[in-house]
């Protein structure tokens, strides 16, 4: 597939898949690619005639080869880079803090904290062990990403103050620029807490589900009581402390919850800065089914449409899965591979195991080591490194590839016990926000284009008309 179309109301935008360039255009050029694929500027022609002036018709094909000539529109495949043949290198780390938490959410993949194992809270030798092996790893790599996960990670905050220190300590005496993220619940915030974080510049992401009863719902205390109060009190001195900076308020949608867009709207009260994604289970009752899908699809419109709207009132929201780039966007692998599980990116377990990502500890099928013995299953490793969308059948064929990446290993896991065969529910979804958010981004850079948005700017994008 070389082109996409896409349409929010008047709104349409068509992708060049392998260029990543995509042209915001008119009613002419929108119906012209139904029918022309590049080569057919005749045949195509007859399709319309009579629905639109000959003159309209031309200029439309004129304007469409030219930008065939400028590599934008019908652009050939392109070979998988020399990289994937390379000794990969550690690039980000997750470090369960905690396996455990004193929160018990509904949906939690995590067996509330425990992973399918024991309750256990990290050591400061084993995380000690595990920023060595990071950096091991990342060799003469200057930047570095070590997230701080649990469970709840502020259950073990001595430990979480001992990685901090240690961080920026190795930091200074190797030369490298090491990103700190956690992930934290927010209920065992406080002002030293929060002070200590924004001192020493990591990155936070704040668990909320949207609404007080949507959150309480799903993300209750042991004793049954919702946890909505004392989180958003919290988050809200995080993000006022921060000057609205360097944070993430994330939530999880279910089938429960699937009219989502107010959701998130409610979340902008607490933050600007917002992520909310989409539940992934098996058999449980909260996992979303294909009854939901059109519902989502709904959802997806109206944040669009709120999103534009608030950006050109002046009161933007930033929706993590609405910023796509459309100047070329990431590095070819990483547009190929992801987030790189099981060879750039790996989970440190409390008990000091190596897992492919925090979402498959417990599976031990997938465990690929410990730090006392390093990986021992580089054939493993090197599965996770030639699995990416060149080399999945079902990814090949799809329009969104290089924007989703081939989707999360995981969950294919979980789902179809194969990371090579993708979550095909979780692909419906990921094209359908992928849409929204590509209009969007061509919308703001036609704003930017008549001056009405000046904080946007692209490169790789044409205003047809």
């Amino acid at each position: 597939m070389l082109i996409h179309k896409m349409r929010l109301d008047d709104k349409m935008a068509v992708l060049d898949v392998n260029s990543g360039a995509v042209h915001l255009v008119d009613e002419v050029i929108y119906d012209l690619l139904d029918y022309y694929d590049g080569t057919n500027p005749e045949d195509a022609k007859k399709k319309l005639a009579g629905k639109y002036p000959a003159e309209d018709i031309d200029d439309a094909l004129g304007e469409l080869q030219g930008l065939q000539e400028e590599g934008m529109l019908f652009s050939p495949d392109f070979a998988v880079p020399e990289t994937f043949k390379e000794e990969p290198i550690v690039k980000s780390l997750c470090l369960l803090v905690t396996q455990d938490c004193n929160l018990r959410c509904g949906y939690c993949f995590a067996d509330k904290g425990k992973f399918g194992g024991c309750r256990q809270l990290m050591t400061e030798e084993t995380a000690e062990k595990a920023i060595e092996f990071a950096i091991r790893g990342s060799r003469s790599r200057h930047n570095l990403e070590l997230d701080l996960f649990g469970g709840e990670p502020l259950m073990n905050w001595s430990v979480v103050e001992h990685i901090v220190h240690y961080v920026r300590r190795r930091e200074k005496e190797t030369g490298k620029n090491i990103k700190l993220t956690l992930t934290t619940n927010g209920t065992l915030l406080t002002d030293e807490k929060i002070k200590f974080l924004n001192d020493n510049q990591v990155m936070l992401v704040l668990s909320l589900d949207g609404s007080k009863k949507m959150h309480d719902a799903m993300r209750p205390f042991p004793d049954k009581s919702g946890s909505y109060d004392v989180a958003v009190q919290n988050f809200k001195k995080v993000v006022e402390s921060r000057q609205g900076q360097n944070y993430y308020i994330r939530g999880t949608y279910t089938h429960f919850s699937t009219r989502f867009a107010d959701e998130v709207l409610d979340m902008t009260k607490v933050g600007k800065e917002i992520s909310m994604e989409p539940v992934v289970g098996l058999k449980e009752d909260w996992v979303l089914t294909e009854e939901d899908l059109p519902v989502l699809c709904e959802e997806y419109d109206k944040l669009g449409r709120a999103y534009l709207e608030k950006r050109l009132a002046g009161d933007p929201f930033d929706f993590f899965h609405f910023n796509v780039a459309l100047d070329n966007g990431p590095c070819v692998v990483k547009r190929l591979a992801g987030c790189g599980a099981g060879h750039e990116y790996f989970c440190i377990t409390a008990f000091g195991d190596i897992y492919p990502c925090h979402q498959f500890v417990g599976r031990e099928q997938y465990k690929m080591g410990t730090l006392d013995t390093g990986v021992t299953k580089p054939d493993m490793v090197q599965k996770f490194r030639q699995c990416h969308v060149m080399t999945k059948p079902e990814c090949r064929e799809c329009w969104a590839r290089f924007f989703c990446s081939g989707g999360c290993h995981a969950n294919a896991d979980l789902v179809n016990g194969d990371i090579a065969k993708p979550y095909a529910y979780g692909c419906k979804i990921q094209r359908k926000r992928l849409e929204i958010a590509i209009i969007i981004q061509a919308v703001l850079a036609d704003w930017a284009r008549e001056g009405k948005d000046l904080r946007t700017k692209f490169n790789n994008f044409k205003y047809i008309k």
